[in-house]
């Protein structure tokens, strides 16, 4: 559309608004006629300004056409909305545990339960809601019950061999190191039965009965194998079982076994090599006799120097670390603050004795009367940054030290599924249902892992928890198209967080590993 100047026969000119239709020019509208030049260029402002209303016009109601076909489109789209899932977390979970090898294990409410105890662990009826309102699965809880014991009875052991072969093969076809550890599963019950007794709790729950769980883990933390032994165990007498069965479950050679302290005892020591096998276990120097003692008090307390012995067919290695001495003497003072604070209130207990850092500073006369011995706590102090290792391989002291130091991976795993993954307290009550839950504490863990690895080799600088954490508040919406049949599924990225992990969600990054 523009404006033209139209001189007549008459040596009129006229100002017309000419617009282009189909490949014809068309008058739209005069806006005067003129033979004054002045006169003529003032019509000739009035006609562009005239187009320029015209059009703006045009816009708004195009404009607004274009509002009500987008409310109405939007409409409809809203009230064909199939659901709304909060699923960010099943959908990255999803693909973790078929890369382990657990979707060979066919029952759906296998994967379910393990998933959900990653998501949101809670007890069993709370997963079967759960499952159904965030994930769109339907689980019954008589289904569920049922599993648990199919679980215990059929599907245990291959459910460790799909641990132990997709461990060997991130580690390059080598298990090389066994950490082995136990800890104490409570129970919120005021009774026991044959399996859950009370006993020492590494929870505190003294009085509660409980079941005692061993663990096997590899190099770098990944779960192996686990067993459950009754409450009343005493832990150094579970290793060499577990490590027995596994070794024979599992066609293991060539590698070390690690342990700490607790489990050091003169008969787990002729078992590990009457069984031939090789170990790095935590020393209580503390306790030899007094020619090893007097040996390790002798020692320059240098920074990472060790030093070794003799000690039958093993090596006795006591190494120094001013961290770990720093570490003793914090630990000491707390502890002794605690007991004097005790013993000005005249609270002391037989409960509060027996804990860790307060009995072997204590002297009780007449099972009565408490007393802080000064004497003992200056004689503990000369083993500040002080630790021993007793093993029979020919590594050097200090890969010795490493490959001990390895049992924080274990001590890790520990943390992870009471706190995490909520093991405990646990609600169960018969063995089978108590073993198959430790069993998807186990499976969720090593799931655990097997993300955490992921995100670590695809620099992705985030944890585990806040990887979920994000993933919590991502939705998928489904909308169905009712002409077509067809549904619309779309997982909704969209805050930067959400795109902070966007790669988590893309079929393709899956096919790397």
């Amino acid at each position: 559309m523009f404006v033209r100047k139209k001189r007549n026969p008459s040596g009129i000119v006229s100002v017309q608004i000419i617009d282009k239709s189909k490949g014809r020019y068309g008058v739209v509208k005069t806006i005067g006629s003129s033979a004054d030049a002045s006169t003529i260029e003032s019509l000739y402002l009035q006609g562009k300004k005239w187009i320029s209303v015209y059009l703006g016009d045009q816009d708004i109601f195009e404009a607004l056409d274009k509002c009500r076909e987008e409310m109405q489109v939007t409409e409809y789209l809203l009230s064909n909305v199939e659901n709304i899932l909060l699923n960010g977390v099943q959908l990255i979970l999803n693909n973790v545990f078929k890369l382990t090898g657990f979707d060979s294990i066919e029952d759906e409410i296998f994967r379910q339960l393990v998933i959900a105890r990653l998501s949101q662990p809670m007890s069993k009826a709370a997963t079967v809601e759960y499952l159904k309102s965030h994930f769109d699965e339907d689980a019954q809880l008589h289904r569920v019950y049922r599993y648990l014991d199919k679980l215990y009875n059929t599907q245990q052991e291959k459910i460790q061999q799909i641990s132990v072969e997709h461990t060997r093969r991130i580690l390059g076809g080598k298990i090389g190191l066994l950490f082995y550890d136990v800890t104490t599963l409570y129970f919120e019950a005021d009774y026991g039965d044959e399996l859950r007794e009370t006993g020492f709790s590494k929870d505190g729950k003294h009085s509660q009965p409980q079941v005692v769980l061993g663990l096997l883990v590899s190099k770098d933390g990944y779960p192996l194998s686990y067993s459950v032994f009754n409450g009343s165990q005493y832990e150094g007498r579970t290793m060499l079982p577990v490590v027995d069965d596994f070794v024979q479950r599992f066609k293991l050679d060539d590698f070390i076994v690690v342990a700490d302290s607790g489990l050091m005892s003169q008969s787990n020591i002729a078992l590990l090599e009457s069984g031939n096998y090789k170990y790095i276990i935590g020393a209580r120097i503390k306790n030899e006799n007094d020619e090893i003692k007097t040996w390790a008090l002798s020692l320059a307390k240098q920074d990472g120097v060790f030093n070794e012995t003799r000690k039958g067919r093993a090596r006795l290695i006591v190494g120094y670390s001013d961290n770990r001495a720093r570490k003793d003497r914090y630990n000491r003072e707390k502890g002794v603050k605690r007991l004097e604070k005790a013993c000005r209130s005249g609270n002391i207990t037989k409960e509060n004795i027996n804990k860790r850092g307060y009995n072997k500073f204590l002297d009780i006369s007449d099972n009565v009367r408490v007393a802080i011995n000064q004497d003992k706590i200056k004689q503990d102090e000369q083993w500040d940054g002080l630790k021993g290792y007793l093993t029979n391989t020919g590594l050097p002291a200090k890969e010795v030290y490493e490959q001990y130091s390895g049992l924080w991976s274990i001590e890790r795993a520990f943390r992870i599924t009471k706190g995490t993954l909520e093991m405990r307290p646990v609600f169960h009550f018969t063995p089978k249902r108590i073993e198959a839950h430790v069993c998807i504490c186990f499976v969720a863990y090593k799931v655990y892992k097997e993300l955490e690895r992921i995100l670590k080799i695809s620099h992705i600088n985030m944890s585990v928890d806040k990887v979920l954490d994000i993933a919590k508040t991502i939705t998928t919406i489904k909308i169905n198209m009712p002409i077509s049949g067809n549904t619309i599924t779309q997982t909704m990225l969209l805050t930067p967080r959400h795109k902070s992990i966007a790669h988590l969600f893309d079929e393709n990054f899956w096919k790397n590993f």
